[in-house]
């Protein structure tokens, strides 16, 4: 699982805060056997400890975070847990290892602790396949390096929303233009947009204005559409990346 939240609300209160609009894609007392969990920064929209702590106690799955956030997790009594930092690798199973990569955000969960911990993205490697989860991030040349580095992803998910007039925001969340780019950055297979429709957050348009505009976007960027969808929560996909490489 990526960044888990189940609350009704990204926030430290229960009655006050960003409140969800949509339900999550599958019940919690649905989920298979989750054996791996992955949190981009200690944002209340991307770790919510409540989540994690029912988690935890269900499934014991490892739970990685960033540098400085695991001190959170001990407090409810999450162990299992591994801090990283920017470009570490852990080998979380015979086939599978999972290296922490950089993106350009922020962290907070009160006024008093902006910047104390990390923040970044993670590369997933199983078998001979290559996930890219992007977090919570704004465009920068970070896609190129991890390119570079790691290689292009056979998946990648990346947040499209939102920033629109609010240019104080632009540096830390993408687009559904910037996505594209990174998208053609990466050199991804194929992608998968994210980080929209589930809260209404500072941004003034349409909750589902992002996944238009990707549309749009791609047009722009005359990017083939079935390289990059919108999910729709609830709903299966399944991936056959072996037909990616048919012409």
């Amino acid at each position: 699982l990526t960044d888990p939240i189940w609350s009704l609300r990204a926030s430290p209160f229960s009655w006050i805060g960003p409140k969800r609009v949509r339900k999550p894609g599958i019940e919690f007392d649905e989920l298979p056997r989750i054996n791996l969990v992955v949190v981009s920064h200690n944002h209340y929209d991307h770790m919510d400890v409540s989540s994690l702590k029912s988690l935890y106690e269900k499934f014991a799955p490892i739970i990685l975070v960033p540098v400085g956030v695991g001190k959170i997790l001990s407090k409810v009594g999450i162990d299992n847990v591994h801090e990283m930092d920017w470009w570490d690798r852990l080998k979380v199973s015979k086939q599978t290892s999972v290296v922490f990569t950089p993106a350009q955000h922020f962290s907070a969960r009160s006024l008093l602790d902006r910047n104390r911990s990390l923040w970044g993205s993670y590369v997933i490697q199983s078998r001979q396949y290559r996930i890219f989860f992007g977090g919570d991030t704004g465009y920068s040349g970070h896609f190129q390096e991890i390119r570079k580095r790691l290689g292009e992803p056979d998946l990648a998910l990346l947040p499209i929303g939102a920033w629109d007039q609010e240019e104080f925001v632009k540096f830390i969340h993408m687009n559904s233009r910037d996505a594209v780019q990174a998208h053609l950055d990466l050199g991804s297979r194929k992608s998968l947009a994210m980080h929209f429709g589930t809260f209404q957050m500072s941004t003034a348009r349409p909750i589902d204005q992002p996944a238009a505009d990707l549309r749009q976007s791609l047009e722009e960027f005359n990017v083939d559409p079935n390289s990059f969808e919108v999910p729709i929560e609830g709903k299966t996909m399944i991936i056959s990346l072996d037909e990616l490489d048919q012409p």
